[in-house]
């Protein structure tokens, strides 16, 4: 059957009008794929800010329970006793200036960076390369740190970084289509529980607008706002 005649007869599956609550919405969502590979997962929430305004920017990070069911990639720019603590981690590669002209030659095989903050005067050279790419490192989200050891292991674990874009959404991997519902569940919350905690000083009026879950080739299946606001008190 045509792609096109799968994802609408997914759609038909989604009642019209209805918002799930979370654990609803990723049982369905997970129901809805119907591709033969294991689809990620994703949370996409549009929040009440304008990042147009410095006090307006929601930035942060949050440790999934259960993982993103993706092997990631984890450089450390550090020397000396952070190398090998960094090392001992699992970071995947080590290093300092012989990184910095690597990546400035163009190799870019690596999904995160963890930097100490004795090389950030070296590692800001490369901000026109990784930041545009999400992979530059930040002390607001904790890659930016002496304790690269902590850094890496939570990286690998399943720490991810979220970010509200121009239009004031907020794009978050919760875990693979073949997770059990509970895990997806409890990955959705915890980013939940990460966003209205990151929730800025600026930002006035109702702020979280709509939460979807989807699978990376499935149709959104709408979340339940109020519920999830009452549950945080907002």
């Amino acid at each position: 059957m045509p792609v096109a005649k799968l994802y609408a007869k997914a759609v038909q599956q989604i009642e019209p009008e209805k918002a799930y609550s979370v654990e609803e919405a990723v049982a369905l969502a997970k129901r809805l794929g119907y591709t033969k590979f294991d689809e990620t997962v994703d949370l996409a929430v549009r929040l009440g800010v304008n990042p147009k305004y410095a006090d307006q920017m929601v930035r942060g990070a949050v440790l999934l329970p259960h993982g993103t069911g993706k092997p990631v990639r984890v450089l450390v720019f550090a020397k000396g006793e952070k190398e090998r603590e960094a090392r001992e981690a699992g970071a995947d590669l080590v290093g300092a200036e012989d990184l910095v002209e690597k990546i400035q030659g163009g190799w870019l095989e690596f999904d995160t960076a963890v930097a100490t903050p004795d090389l950030m005067g070296q590692v800001s050279r490369l901000g026109k390369i990784l930041g545009p790419r999400g992979l530059m490192p930040n002390p607001k989200v904790g890659t930016v740190t002496f304790d690269v050891g902590r850094a890496v292991r939570e990286l690998k674990a399943g720490k991810v970084e979220f970010k509200v874009d121009k239009a004031g959404n907020v794009h978050v991997p919760i875990g693979k289509r073949s997770f059990p519902e509970e895990h997806l569940a409890a990955n959705a919350n915890a980013v939940l529980e990460a966003l209205v905690k990151a929730r800025p000083a600026g930002a006035k009026g109702q702020y979280l607008r709509s939460i979807t879950v989807s699978t990376t080739m499935g149709p959104g299946v709408p979340v339940d706002v109020q519920r999830v606001a009452n549950l945080y008190k907002l």
